[in-house]
């Protein structure tokens, strides 16, 4: 295949890709359009008209934002390739870097600048402009911008070591590097799961253990009789960015986590709030935690596998600019075209996502009561203003969680059987 072949199929794929995402947006937001913030029946004693309302207009408005940024996004990365400008960077810092490493270094972080930077005008609209306006934003904007200063700085200090470690491994690891490179790196994947709690978390975030009383109580008791062990139980103090609410468990082992929002401590009582503990935990009873970090072994084994066998492509390279084959060219090349070229994988990732968000309410509904899991989900939808009315295609395409409607008609169907 020539390099004009290739970067033909390229831009088809994403303009494809694109143009899929736009219709289910349209349909989605078509869908809840005409139900004019209307309330399902089968939750009309569980939300206002009001709430229904919000939900509706919120879920109108970030769509509104998606029909402007993913074009605009989109442009840009196929005006970059198809004008050859990744190849005009490359040689740029050619030009004055002759080290392989610290020119893929200074390459891939010019462009993650670059994106950073042109991203920045669409999260500062959608925090401090279309979050306020729905009353969810509580970001100020020094808060906002040391976010992304920390994460940069994280980035470059994580990044650049594995980056060198990857050329160690290709240049001198042989023709199998892509197999020990493979394991290696996810073992670093699992070290960091581990890590990231203790040191990278509270960089971010205050994180408090939950003070002595009913709902520590409580809560330890639910995790003796379910036997998951935790670390600590601690409430993170969300509401410093957003009134969004979430709980979640985190790390491996004997350092996992239970994290509670302040937003959700303050929003739900203590038998929603066990609920909603109790659907994580039956994530890690069910396993879903084992099978996600398998899959994810799995995953990139596969892409180191694809990084060996392009590596040596030269059209592919001339495809998108580059003079000659380099590493942190086909690294650049490999994540435009990965998401284009796998993006009607979405709905089996999604379906396999949302069957074991079922087993996890399935679980939950067991352990803390059926009446208080679906109370713990109407209240998440109400504060956190999900869509009520999602398009099916839209929903089956890009949705990890079943809708809210999907989820008490399967909590219904369990507890009367």
């Amino acid at each position: 295949m020539t390099a004009q072949a290739i970067l033909i199929c390229y831009v088809a794929l994403a303009i494809l890709d694109l143009a899929w995402g736009i219709l289910l947006t349209a349909l989605n937001y078509r869908s809840v359009a005409s139900h004019g913030g209307s309330v399902p029946e089968e939750l009309s004693e569980k939300l206002s008209s009001e709430e229904a309302a919000k939900a509706a207009e919120y879920s109108k408005a970030k769509m509104r934002l998606s029909f402007v940024a993913s074009p605009i996004m989109t442009a840009i990365v196929l005006a970059a390739a198809v004008l050859g400008l990744f190849g005009l960077l490359d040689r740029f810092f050619g030009g004055f870097v002759t080290d392989a490493y610290w020119r893929g270094a200074l390459f891939l972080g010019a462009l993650a600048v670059a994106q950073a930077l042109i991203g920045s005008p669409v999260s500062l609209y959608a925090t401090f402009s279309l979050e306020r306006r729905f009353g969810f934003n509580t970001t100020k904007a020094k808060t906002w911008l040391l976010d992304r200063l920390k994460s940069a700085l994280i980035s470059a200090i994580l990044g650049l070591p594995l980056l060198y470690l990857l050329y160690a491994f290709i240049d001198d690891a042989g023709s199998l590097w892509w197999l020990s490179a493979a394991a290696i790196f996810s073992v670093i994947d699992l070290c960091l799961s581990l890590i990231y709690p203790l040191v990278i978390a509270p960089l971010f975030n205050k994180f408090t253990p939950l003070p002595e009383g009913g709902l520590a109580s409580r809560i330890a008791e639910l995790a003796h009789r379910l036997d998951f062990k935790v670390s600590g139980i601690f409430v993170m103090d969300g509401s410093k960015r957003s009134r969004h609410s979430n709980a979640y468990f985190t790390g491996l082992g004997r350092v996992k986590r239970i994290v509670l929002f302040d937003t959700l401590v303050s929003q739900m009582s203590e038998d929603e709030v066990l609920a909603v503990l109790a659907h994580e935990i039956g994530h890690e009873k069910k396993r879903h935690v084992l099978k996600g970090t398998i899959l994810s072994v799995v995953l990139s084994f596969l892409a180191f596998w694809v990084l060996d066998r392009f590596m040596g492509w030269g059209a592919l390279y001339a495809a998108f600019g580059f003079a000659a084959p380099s590493k942190h060219a086909l690294l650049l090349i490999l994540a435009l075209v990965s998401g284009p070229a796998t993006f009607f994988l979405a709905p089996a990732f999604s379906a396999w996502s949302r069957k074991h968000e079922y087993e996890a309410d399935a679980f939950a509904a067991g352990a803390a009561g059926a009446d208080a899991l679906a109370s713990s989900l109407v209240r998440l939808n109400r504060e956190n203003a999900s869509n009520l009315w999602p398009h099916p295609w839209y929903s089956a395409w890009n949705y990890s969680h079943p809708t809210l409607r999907e989820r008490l008609a399967a909590i219904r169907k369990a507890s009367s059987g």
